[in-house]
Parts: C-alpha cells; structure tokens; sequence
C-alpha cells in the first residue's frame, strides 16, 4: 500500500536519484496527517459551537484543578501564542461566558482567568466526546503501532527541546 508522501518520493528518486529524500517522507508524511487530522478536529469542535483552540484553553484550565485557573501568563505558556493572541482569545470567551477575569488576591497586578461554571460544563462534556473522536481517528493503527507512533513522536519532540509545557 502507497501513500500520496510516496508518489512524491518516487518522483523525486526519478529526477534526483542522488538524492536521500527519506527526510522529505516523514516531513510530507507529518504535515499531510496534521492537515488531515487538524480537518478533522476543527470538523468536531465546530459541530459543538467552539473552535479548536477555544477547547484548548478550556481543557488546559481544566486539567490544572480547581479552582480551573492560570495566570494570564502561564495560559500564555501553556497554549504557545504571542500575548495579543492569548488576550483576544480570552476576551472572545469571556463574552461567550466560558472564562472570566479574576484579579488574583495576593497579587493585584496580576488577573487569573478562571472557568465559569458553564465553562467547566463545556469542558467536562466535550472531553470524553473528543477521546472518542481521537480514537476514531486513530483507528487504522493497531496498539503496537500507536505506541511505537507515540513513542517516535516523543523522541523526535524531546530531541527539538519540547520538554515542557512552562
């Protein structure tokens, strides 16, 4: 079986026999399944009224405990945008009444974004709808396979220095 990455490599071996484009296969192969699959995913968080990201900030608050919050800062870090972006995302779900600003206690200065009660019900609902769209997606891998696609991935993002989410 041949995938769209190994026209291209065939192509390739054709006019540059020279050449070791093994590299290309996996770059082509990574790109072309995160455009597939990103489809997918924005497909998903689309037929639930959120955007992609809008779940991300939901999930990253979510998964830090109560009381579901970050500093402005650490969402920041967490979902890897420039200030701007995170400061517009945050205002578009305040008004959608899924975060809130909360000035922190023992820092006036600093402002905590916080989930709303209706937020956390998003969140709390959509999560295990979203496990179960991945492993949807996922279903053309054996068990074997995913761990071994898991286990490369985080080879290759610990070799590119992503260690952590601070």
């Amino acid at each position: 079986m041949a995938d769209a990455v190994d026209a291209i490599l065939a192509q390739w071996e054709r006019e540059r026999p020279d050449l070791d484009t093994s590299p290309m296969g996996v770059f082509g192969r990574i790109s072309r399944a995160q455009r597939l699959l990103g489809r997918e995913l924005k497909d998903f968080f689309a037929a639930h009224g959120l955007e992609g990201w809008e779940f991300d900030v939901l999930a990253t608050l979510r998964r830090h405990g109560a009381p579901y919050e970050l500093t402005a800062g650490g969402l920041l870090r967490a979902a890897m945008v420039t200030s701007g972006a995170i400061t517009n995302r945050i205002d578009r779900m305040e008004a959608k009444g899924l975060v809130e600003r909360v000035r922190d206690a023992g820092d006036r200065r600093s402002v905590r974004i916080r989930l709303t009660a209706r937020g956390l019900e998003v969140v709390d609902e959509l999560v295990g709808l979203h496990i179960a769209n991945e492993e949807r997606l996922l279903a053309g891998l054996g068990a074997a396979e995913r761990e071994r696609l898991e286990g490369a991935l985080r080879t290759l993002l610990e070799s590119l220095g992503d260690t952590s989410l601070d």
